[in-house]
């Protein structure tokens, strides 16, 4: 969640009026959202919803004709509940129901833009239950690589009788199509958008990678004796430097193309052989002789610049995996090479 900038002079107008209502309560802030047209609420409300810690700063400096009033409100935190809260004491609920699906649901435009934006595992769990020739529909009116990776994930006959529709289907009437929207709107993306809040043991495990490493193995012992379910899950999210084992040749030569040379010899320096051997095997003979000659010139080093080192190197991969130009398996069988 983005925190708003301390120089009030940087704020746009709509974050002055998200701050403003906000502040205001919810019942003036109700009336408010009742004058409005629906894409200055739709507009607000993302605004609101994404505002995160506003500084009481900031509220006493836009609100200064009544500091007196809300001098002692502190900061505002700006949230999905207490936008979708104001929301509901003007609107009715069929209506808060469509400005939160837009603010929750993935990206696009029209129906068909969300649809491609949404993974496609949770799509075919979803198509999987419905009739063939509506799926078939569906698959015909959103991008064909994605559509690939929906149609790959249903049950075989059942994708056959859809592959078959699809062949013979005959142009959709826009009564079909409109129905079809309609039903996704109301049973699929409603439903998804109350469930696309972010996990917070995903959330942890990211802030626990950039935590030296004795605060994380601090917290994680704490966290183990309090809950061990919620330390083992995010134990099993994180990557560390030692998952680096789980790339191919390609991703390591990959990363090794990228990489500061410094921080490689700073990081390798602290890593198990295992890792030590894997990067030098994906170097020649003469860049590994380098390597190993800044390694040992290093000499003595702080564990704190090791693993300072050593996240930064994480963090390159992960990026480098997010962008899809290295892979890190998971160990599972559909991650296994063919030679």
């Amino acid at each position: 969640m983005a925190r708003v900038k301390e120089d009030y002079r940087s704020l746009s107008g709509p974050q002055k009026a998200a701050i403003m209502l906000l502040s205001l309560g919810d019942e003036q802030a109700a009336k408010l959202f009742g004058m409005m047209e629906d894409d200055e609420i739709t507009e607000l409300s993302h605004i609101m919803a994404n505002l995160g810690t506003v500084d009481s700063t900031i509220v006493e400096r836009l609100f200064v004709d009544f500091a007196d009033a809300i001098s002692n409100t502190g900061s505002l935190v700006g949230s999905y509940e207490s936008t979708e809260r104001l929301l509901a004491k003007s609107l009715g609920k069929d209506r808060v129901n469509l400005i939160m699906e837009e603010i929750r649901g993935p990206a696009g435009r029209t129906m068909w833009d969300k649809l491609g934006n949404v993974h496609e595992q949770v799509l075919a769990n979803y198509l999987k239950n419905e009739y063939p020739q509506t799926v078939a529909v569906v698959l015909s009116k959103i991008k064909s690589d994605h559509a690939a990776r929906v149609l790959a994930l249903l049950p075989e006959g059942f994708a056959m009788e859809v592959v078959m529709r699809m062949l013979h289907m005959e142009a959709v009437k826009k009564e079909v199509l409109e129905s079809i929207e309609k039903t996704l709107r109301t049973e699929f993306m409603s439903n998804l958008a109350r469930t696309a809040r972010r996990d917070a043991h995903e959330m942890m495990a990211e802030i626990f990678n950039n935590l030296d490493r004795a605060t994380e193995s601090r917290f994680i012992t704490a966290l183990e004796e309090r809950n061990r379910e919620s330390a083992e899950k995010i134990k099993a999210l994180m990557f560390t430097f030692d998952d680096l084992a789980r790339l191919d040749a390609a991703g390591v030569q990959t990363l090794l193309r990228q990489v500061e040379k410094e921080k490689l010899a700073l990081g390798l320096k602290g890593a198990s052989d295992t890792i030590k051997q894997l990067f030098m095997a994906n170097m020649s003979g003469r860049a590994g002789k380098m390597l190993a000659d800044d390694m040992a010139s290093l000499g003595p080093v702080r564990l704190k610049d090791v693993e300072e080192a050593q996240t930064a190197i994480v963090t390159l991969a992960k990026e480098l995996a997010n962008s899809g130009q290295i892979v890190i398996s998971e160990g599972k069988e559909e991650d296994e090479l063919v030679y």
